[in-house]
């Protein structure tokens, strides 16, 4: 079996879930070639520089504005002409890939490929069934397309919602956002984690994550966990934003609380089984990472768009507090912390929203969609 993944750079979280369905198919369909590419590889530049570039500078800088453009392009009856022209083009680009690999099917893990594959679809008789792999837990009307062979969503709701859009319903699997079997998995207690990790052994210890493009406030997220009245250590994950790394760690030194400051890391599965609280923008994967790990979420600073939906859904699921501004987080901590019955709670939460299988569902229905396209030809 031969799989494409179609991802897109905006963020990491589209690779990570290609990547952890890439692992599952290694267990579940042995000799499975995969492939991952980012499909603005194959878009007009413009389209690269505007809508990946240009998402974050926006979101960052002018979060109104996205937030305008996200809910009045959901609203919209009619597929614009710069999407639909953004589309056709690349999938006119994604012949030559498509051809060469030969896959029995094709994977999205981003609504820009799925577009792109849809205009594929269309254009080309002899494309390969595409499966959406939604990471999110609401949807956007650019996931919709009636030509798609199937979707993998996070929860019932959304499976709900895309058949009142006109989606078969026998095209959609409520299955979860997929993450890797680490962050389900604990091999050790979480003293022996701590020890590994060089965190003290007693103690609460707060996480805070900004997604793997380490977009928030850290330093001033670190001096409002300062403001918690009671002992705790912090680890703050810039991931790949040097320059918030290099700003938290100069704040850093000036707080009297342990504190470790880290990069990229390729083992965050091990800081959310060793810490108590998880301090984060709601990024669909990392959020559904934090749910398999089975860590309370205290969530700030939502993107506009999605994230600001997963935060809704987060919290009304009770796995999740959401604070409006910095000043609510020594607060909210105190309160995680200090109330071991809520805390429960919470984690109780996160395992009903959280699956574990969800990359294992997602591998096996690729294997029934690929083995259904090798029957048919």
């Amino acid at each position: 079996m031969r799989v494409l993944f179609l991802s897109a750079s905006v963020g990491v979280g589209h690779s990570s879930a290609a990547n952890a369905v890439r692992a599952a198919l290694d267990e579940i369909a042995p000799g499975t070639q995969t492939l991952l590419v980012d499909s603005y590889r194959y878009a007009a530049l413009v389209v690269s520089r505007v809508v990946s570039s240009g998402y974050l500078q926006m979101v960052k800088t002018i979060p109104q504005m996205y937030r305008f453009l996200y809910h009045r392009a959901e609203r919209a009856t009619e597929v614009g002409p710069f999407r639909t022209w953004a589309h056709q083009f690349t999938a006119s680009n994604l012949r030559v890939l498509i051809e060469n690999e030969r896959p029995d099917i094709v994977v999205c893990t981003h609504a820009f490929p799925c577009g792109a594959m849809a205009e594929y679809a269309a254009a080309y008789p002899d494309a390969p069934p595409v499966l959406g792999i939604v990471t999110d837990f609401a949807v956007h009307g650019f996931w919709v397309h009636d030509n798609i062979d199937a979707y993998a969503v996070a929860t019932e709701s959304i499976r709900q919602e895309l058949i009142h859009r006109g989606i078969l319903p026998s095209r959609i699997v409520a299955c979860g956002i997929p993450v890797h079997p680490r962050f389900a998995q604990r091999s050790e207690a979480r003293g022996e984690t701590r020890a590994r990790l060089g965190l003290p052994r007693e103690g609460p210890v707060v996480l805070l994550m900004g997604g793997g493009l380490g977009i928030g406030p850290f330093e001033r997220m670190l001096r409002a966990v300062d403001e918690l009245n009671r002992p705790a250590a912090v680890v703050a994950i810039a991931g790949q934003n040097g320059r918030a790394q290099r700003g938290a760690l100069a704040a850093a030194e000036r707080l009297g609380r342990t504190v470790r400051v880290l990069g990229f890391v390729d083992n965050v599965y091990e800081y959310m089984h060793a810490c108590d609280v998880l301090v984060t923008k709601p990024g669909g994967l990392t959020v559904a990472e934090a749910l398999v790990a089975g860590i309370p979420m205290i969530l700030c600073r939502p993107l506009p768009g999605q994230e600001e939906r997963n935060s809704r859904v987060l919290v009304e699921a009770g796995c999740a507090v959401r604070v409006r501004s910095l000043r609510e987080l020594p607060a909210a901590l105190d309160t995680v912390l200090s109330e071991p019955e809520r805390r429960a709670r919470m984690v109780q939460a996160a395992a009903g929203l959280g699956r574990p299988e969800a990359a294992r569902e997602i591998g096996a229905l690729i294997a029934r969609l690929a083995s259904e396209k090798r029957a048919v030809a």
